[in-house]
Order: C-alpha cells, then sequence, then structure tokens
C-alpha cells in the first residue's frame, strides 16, 4: 500500500503489514498515533497558551434537555456511567483536587450529547456548567465544554484544564499552529469542527495562564468523573 496522509497531523505514514493483513482492502484515515489519540488513549499532553479575554462567571448550572432514564446505573451507549453528581462524590475521591475538568460524549456517536464543565478549588466546587446538544458528536462536546471551561475561569487567574479528550489536546497544542499558518486548512483538506477548534484556540491564546492537560478517562479521578455526570446530565431525570 502506498503512504498516506493522516487527516488529523497531517503526516505520511504506511500501514503495517499486519494491519493490512488483518483488514484486506481498508484504507486507514489516521495514523496510529492519532488513531489512539482519538480512542482517547496515549501520553498526556499539556501546553501553556497566552493573553487576555475569557469571561468572568460566578458559580452556576444550567441544563437543557430532558431527561431520558433514572438517576444511577448504566444506560445510553458507549459503556457510559450515568451517575448523578451526589452518586459521584460518595463513590469516587482520588485525582487533583484543582482545576477545571471537562467532557463531553455523545449516545450513540454521532447523535444527541451533552457537555459538562466543573471549576475546583482545594476539593470544592467553585462553578460549573453543562449543556446539550440532540445532533452532536463526542469531539464536539469535548470542544464545547472546554470552550466553558475558560468562561468559568475569570482572566489572569492561572488555571489547569483537564480533559480525557487526548485528540482535543493534540488538535489545540500541536495541530492547530500549522493549520492557522496555512489559512485553516489542512494539506488534506478542510479542518474538521473548524467552527469550534478555530475560535477555542484563539481563547487559548490570548489566555497565557491556562494550561491544557490530558487526564485519563474514568479511571477514578472524582472530578473527570464529576465532569462527566455534567456531560450525561441531558440523560437523566436527576442532575
Amino acid at each position: 500500500m502506498p503512504a498516506l496522509t493522516c487527516i488529523d497531523c497531517d503526516r505520511t505514514f504506511t500501514p503495517s503489514a499486519s494491519l493490512q493483513e488483518r483488514f484486506p482492502g481498508w484504507t486507514p484515515s489516521r495514523c496510529a498515533s492519532c488513531h489512539r489519540a482519538a480512542k482517547g488513549g496515549g501520553a498526556s499532553g499539556r501546553a501553556t497558551r497566552g493573553g487576555a479575554g475569557g469571561r468572568s462567571t460566578a458559580a452556576r448550572s444550567r441544563s437543557t434537555g430532558g431527561g431520558r432514564s433514572g438517576s444511577g446505573g448504566r444506560s445510553g451507549g458507549g459503556g457510559e456511567e450515568h451517575l448523578t453528581l451526589a452518586q459521584v462524590l460518595e463513590r469516587y475521591e482520588d485525582g487533583p483536587q484543582d482545576g477545571v475538568f471537562t467532557d463531553g460524549s455523545s449516545i450513540p456517536n454521532p447523535g444527541p450529547g451533552g457537555w459538562g464543565a466543573v471549576w475546583v478549588q482545594g476539593g470544592e466546587v467553585v462553578a460549573q456548567d453543562h449543556g446539550h446538544d440532540p445532533d452532536t458528536t463526542n469531539n464536539r462536546m469535548e470542544l464545547r465544554a472546554l470552550d466553558a471551561a475558560l468562561d468559568l475561569v475569570p482572566e489572569g487567574t492561572p488555571v489547569r484544564i483537564y480533559t480525557d479528550s487526548n485528540l482535543a489536546v493534540r488538535t489545540l497544542t500541536e495541530w492547530a499552529a500549522g493549520w492557522q499558518r496555512r489559512g485553516w486548512t489542512r494539506k488534506t483538506g478542510p479542518v474538521e469542527n473548524l467552527d469550534l477548534v478555530r475560535p477555542l484556540y484563539e481563547r487559548l491564546q490570548q489566555r497565557p495562564e491556562v494550561e491544557l492537560v490530558w487526564i485519563k478517562a474514568h479511571a477514578g479521578n472524582r472530578w473527570n468523573e464529576y465532569a462527566d455526570a455534567l456531560a450525561t446530565a441531558w440523560a437523566r431525570e436527576e442532575l
């Protein structure tokens, strides 16, 4: 098979012989590294971005969309744990206790979904926000959650934003700069979710006090699980 160009990082790659043997006739669109990132794996990524801008908000919580299932247990799809916020706090204790934690998902993907963001200091909630989109994707909801995270924290406040989307981290800290230099295009075509990626990248460029950090999903980190509960609140009757 000839060399291919990854749709995410624009690097050329050649599928391994074993992969071609396992999936004859299949042409992968992503290199192995970006494929792992899209699945939420890989090493943690982080970057510092710079300037001013962003909006100060008071502690808040809002939701749009009706509930679809009872509280607690598993429902929907994709192995999502539909815990209420109270259940998360009762069940989980580990992980960082300072920062903004975000999550987003759609069930199924694509399909209806939601996003959540919570700002925590010393293990106490300072502010939180969440929302719902009736027709979306996992990646769009992850990006929307990061945008909401910037809204929660006043300009000039040093903070780490934790996301369990390695793809979102790499998009904003590795690839977006090159896309910007090329007029927000990739070598292989348009940038996916450009309507979210471009303004979010530009906002991060204006916030030098903000650090974007990848955190492993569903690894027992209390506030990552809390953000997940916010993101799936649309599918429950109880927040």
